[in-house]
């Protein structure tokens, strides 16, 4: 799968759980967080050349995935993710909750969602 497969493959996975939060619908929520991990762990897998395909979603039209995409950047792009969540966390939703979270994550120095 190429860089921009994964990188559609997460946004689209993303959208699809929050959508399925939506509807209370764990399981199918379920499903789709595993496929936005896969792609995301094959994204790291390329390094930083991952990290860059990401995040061109810290543009994408929907908070969720914005929001999803800055908080796995947070440590490789720290001002642009961190102005992203800060957005987002304004916008409400489930976007902004996990925003939030991820925030008060990395402001306490216990966010690890991008070991090194």
């Amino acid at each position: 799968m190429t860089l921009e497969e994964l990188v559609e493959q997460f946004a689209r996975n993303v959208a699809a759980q929050t959508d399925a939060i939506h509807r209370g619908d764990s399981r199918t929520g379920n499903k789709h967080a595993k496929q936005y991990t896969a792609a995301l762990q094959a994204l790291r897998a390329q390094g930083d050349t991952g990290r860059d395909a990401l995040a061109v979603l810290m543009k994408h039209p929907r908070t969720d995935v914005r929001a999803m995409a800055a908080g796995f950047l947070l440590r490789y792009r720290t001002a642009e993710a961190k102005a992203v969540l800060e957005a987002a966390a304004k916008e409400g939703g489930v976007g902004a909750l996990d925003a939030i979270m991820t925030l008060r994550h990395w402001e306490n120095g216990t966010w690890a969602l991008d070991p090194e």
